[in-house]
């Protein structure tokens, strides 16, 4: 038998070996990262080729959203201003003797120049993945990019073309207005769908941050009593780790000496619980009503002839944090219901305890510049018929759609993926009776991009 001694060493090298990074489990606040989950090559699968492409982008990252600033970050700053607690005499929390908040009233919503930056960069390597596609000739330069009309969407859209055509700009930024009564025709349908709430998920994700914030408060306070942190506190300071590192290129709030790792996985969870009632599986026909217009729309501009002489290799559309998850639950992907007989979503995310196995993580799916990507490969690889195929990428991930997996690296094949399509339109594609429209002159449809 080993002797305890000899078992140290393993004890050790197994502590030694766990890391763990704030930054990748901050939701919706996240720097833009690539997760790779599933672990899969991102590149076309052997003996494929992409001929067509089309993105839905997130903005990159802002100073701060208007609500997390006004309902957390900004009275926790006040609250400093006032403070008679002596900083230098704690622990962990000494850098507030000298700290100053980076954010401003009039930067809100206002993009970061590490935002810009991130942008420009994805646009460099969105060129740099297709430049030997469509059989080695590469991507035609877009015609043009699309933009919901704020202006963090058309910053990061403009920064992405400058990326993209590095100096030589012939492509056009085409703002889409974000106007309440569009119908489906808009890169923001959550502002046209009635029946969406942005403050749907908050009393549950509520009920949450009561539990994991309880005991982070009481050490906070035992460290200085004088301050008398309270729950909103603490959500504002684990945001400023997200919002200052977007502004600063760090943050003194990401210490996991102030935060341990299990407190920011509660965090992430808290958040997860509001995105998933919110834009999620929560409220699944509100949500995939408002992803799919522009599902099917891009469905329709990779399905068409390679002859189309209108049609661009490209398609490009930036939007605000909303579209992204609808356009994953429009097309059934991150369920956690996915592979059960139950389609129970809310029984997946209990509010009193972390859902350790779901696939619904914001921070993966939802950080700054996420982007969800849709290809169309031509493909001749062993034990497979020659043909097309569509695939999904989420901050480059492939991701299988769900029952259409026949072809190379579990891609779709043309014709399951119309029927794919048709399937979930029939779920989904009542924009106006799922959204409860109530005005006139709606429609069902996206038509941007000029084909239907």
């Amino acid at each position: 038998m080993r002797s305890s001694a000899a078992l140290a060493p393993l004890a050790f090298s197994v502590a030694a070996a766990y890391s763990f990074d704030p930054l990748e489990h901050l939701a919706g606040i996240a720097p833009y990262f690539e997760p790779e989950d599933p672990p899969s090559d991102p590149a076309p699968p052997q003996g494929c080729n992409v001929t067509r492409a089309a993105y839905i982008v997130r903005h990159a990252a802002i100073y701060a959203n208007d609500f997390d600033f006004e309902s957390y970050i900004e009275p926790f700053v006040m609250k400093l201003g006032n403070t008679t607690a002596d900083w230098s005499k704690t622990r962990d929390l000494s850098f507030l003797t000298t700290w100053k908040s980076p954010i401003e009233d009039e930067d809100l919503e206002d993009l970061t120049k590490v935002g810009e930056l991130e942008a420009f960069k994805l646009g460099v390597q969105v060129k740099q993945r297709y430049q030997y596609a469509k059989g080695g000739k590469g991507f035609n330069k877009p015609g043009k990019v699309w933009a919901s009309t704020a202006e963090r969407t058309t910053i990061s859209a403009q920064s992405f073309i400058d990326g993209y055509t590095v100096g030589q700009n012939s492509t056009k930024l085409e703002g889409i207005s974000e106007a309440s009564e569009e119908g489906a025709d808009s890169l923001t349908p959550h502002q046209t769908c009635p029946n969406y709430s942005g403050s749907r998920g908050s009393e549950q994700s509520g009920t949450y941050q009561k539990i994991y914030t309880k005991p982070i408060v009481e050490r906070l306070n035992a460290q200085a009593s004088a301050f008398n942190f309270t729950m909103s506190d603490v959500v504002g300071m684990q945001q400023l780790c997200g919002y200052e590192t977007v502004i600063r290129g760090e943050s003194p709030f990401c210490s996991l000496s102030l935060f341990t790792p299990n407190e920011w996985l509660s965090f992430e969870y808290m958040n997860d619980i509001m995105y998933h009632h919110s834009l999620g599986y929560g409220s699944p026909g509100i949500s995939g009503a408002q992803g799919f217009p522009w599902t099917n729309a891009t469905a329709q501009l990779l399905l068409a002839p390679a002859n189309s002489s209108d049609i661009q290799d490209l398609y490009v559309s930036f939007a605000h944090r909303e579209l992204p998850p609808n356009v994953l639950v429009a097309l059934g992907l991150f369920n956690n219901t996915a592979f059960t007989n139950s389609l129970d979503y809310n029984a997946t995310m209990p509010l009193t305890q972390i859902s350790t196995n779901r696939v619904w993580q914001s921070s993966r799916i939802l950080p700054f510049l996420s982007n969800i990507a849709m290809e169309k490969l031509s493909c001749d690889s062993y034990g497979y018929e020659p043909g097309e195929f569509i695939r999904v990428l989420v901050n480059q991930a492939p991701q299988p759609l769900p029952g259409c997996v026949d072809g190379p690296a579990e891609s779709c094949g043309l014709s399951g993926f119309q029927e794919f399509i048709k399937a979930r339109g029939e779920m989904f594609g009542d924009f106006d009776g799922l959204c409860g429209v109530d005005y006139s002159n709606s429609t069902n449809i996206l038509s941007i991009y000029g084909q239907q």
